[in-house]
């Protein structure tokens, strides 16, 4: 034995069991996730033909091999002696081979002797002790037939030397589908059941709804896991404030739980189905439908008809106009109290309306009438109407700008009122009345007509 395998078996004597390395948390996660994959390192097998042994082709499978030769004799009688038959001579020539046959036996069975260790090998917690003559771990996982790669865990690493009592630990990684909280991660991880997973991962299991059993063993293929933690949701209904801690799938579920029921239109701030997050807030919004009728005027049209009767700038109202109704719906709606604006889902019409026709006049009136153009027909309009084609006196009777009564301006030919028609049709009007009656119309005023 040499110097350095002393040492370093006498070190590894009556340690600790190997610790194994922590799981490497992912960014941004509140779990520990083992790489989500890695290229296999698989320990290599020794080469051989079928049926060989495990190890053999390698050191340790040689020295086996010139174990079980020398420890293969030479031939003995039934007394366990060299033959006495044979001679003397021959005896002395065998004397020396045998000699050196027995010096080289000593010497490897001290070496193989040496090169034989005692470890103990633990896979996915289940111990054995075995005698091996690897030189290394990955050489003793290769005599042993165990693959591992990048998700599993070997303690002390492959390329570490081995020594006599050492303690060797392999555990597989195990692939996890786990949903934390409604959002989805790959993990690893070498725990062998659900428990034991949640610890490694830092997920706070108390009060929180798995899919699986905590107890359930987590196979080399792996499994599903949907966990829901405890969260604090607080619910605003009413004027009140409750909060509640839940595991709940979603907002509707956690709703549920403080007792608030939702009736008629009412609605919640956020998606009913969405996941509640912890510390989360959510409005109930009490919704109040209301409809509301009210009757609307409909206006009128106003019709404008030619007409070449009358003279130009003359209109007459031959069709009073009235305003239609209609009834028009709207729908309120009310959130918490608070009514919102109307909004017009229906109308129907109550009464049609009736247009307004009024008669256009087209026709030229003449330029003068004979008798009466030399006359100051401005001056007797100043005095009689203050010169306003439109003024009407107090008690209604009289209008325009000679204040005509009606039946006087018909019986000249005018329609409607004197006021209603232009300035030049009444002065035409006016003259036409002085050719008939002189100033007579106008007792007070007349006598301006002549400065």
């Amino acid at each position: 034995m040499s110097t350095s395998q002393g040492s370093h078996r006498a070190g590894r004597r009556g340690a600790a069991p190997t610790a194994l390395p922590a799981p490497t948390a992912l960014p941004g996660l509140s779990v520990h996730e083992q790489p989500t994959q890695a290229a296999p390192l698989v320990v290599p097998s020794s080469p051989g033909a079928p049926g060989t042994v495990p190890g053999q082709g390698t050191r340790a499978g040689a020295r086996r091999a010139a174990r079980r030769r020398r420890t293969a004799g030479p031939a003995t009688g039934s007394s366990g002696a060299p033959g006495l038959a044979k001679s003397a001579g021959e005896g002395l020539r065998r004397l020396v081979p045998q000699a050196l046959v027995v010096a080289f036996l000593a010497g490897g069975t001290t070496a193989f002797v040496a090169d034989d260790k005692a470890v103990r090998l633990s896979v996915d917690g289940v111990p054995r002790t075995l005698h091996t003559f690897a030189d290394d771990v990955g050489e003793l996982l290769a005599d042993e037939g165990l693959a591992v790669d990048g998700h599993d865990i070997v303690a002390p690493a492959p390329g570490e030397p081995l020594a006599d009592g050492d303690e060797v630990v392999v555990r597989y990684g195990r692939p996890v589908a786990l949903t934390l909280d409604g959002r989805r991660h790959q993990v690893w991880t070498t725990a062998r059941s659900v428990e034991e997973a949640l610890r490694q991962f830092g997920v706070r299991a108390e009060g929180a709804h798995l899919s699986v059993s905590r107890s359930a063993a987590i196979s080399r293929h792996g499994l599903a896991l949907d966990v829901r933690t405890e969260r604090a949701v607080t619910f605003l209904a009413d004027g009140r404030e409750r909060t509640v801690r839940t595991n709940a799938a979603t907002v509707r579920e956690a709703l549920a739980e403080t007792g608030i029921t939702l009736s008629g239109q009412d609605a919640l701030s956020v998606d009913p189905g969405s996941f509640p997050r912890d510390g989360q807030t959510v409005t109930v919004l009490r919704i109040t439908d209301s409809r509301r009728v009210r009757e609307e005027t409909v206006p009128y049209a106003v019709e404008r008809v030619r007409d070449p009767e009358l003279f130009a700038g003359t209109e007459v109202v031959e069709r009073q106009g009235v305003h239609g109704v209609r009834r028009v719906t709207y729908a309120l709606r009310s959130v918490n109290g608070v009514q919102g604006r109307p909004r017009r889902i229906g109308e129907e019409i109550v009464r049609e309306p009736v247009s307004r026709t009024v008669r256009i006049g087209t026709r030229r009136p003449p330029a003068s009438v004979s008798g009466a153009d030399g006359l100051d027909w401005g001056a007797l309009a100043a005095c009689e109407s203050g010169g306003r084609p439109d003024a009407v006196d107090p008690s209604g009777t009289y209008g325009g700008l000679y204040q005509f009564d009606p039946a006087t301006w018909r019986s000249l030919g005018g329609t409607g009122t004197a006021q209603d028609a232009p300035a030049a049709e009444q002065t035409f009007r006016a003259k036409k009345l002085y050719v008939q009656r002189g100033a007579s119309p106008w007792p007070h005023c007349g006598r301006r007509l002549r400065g």
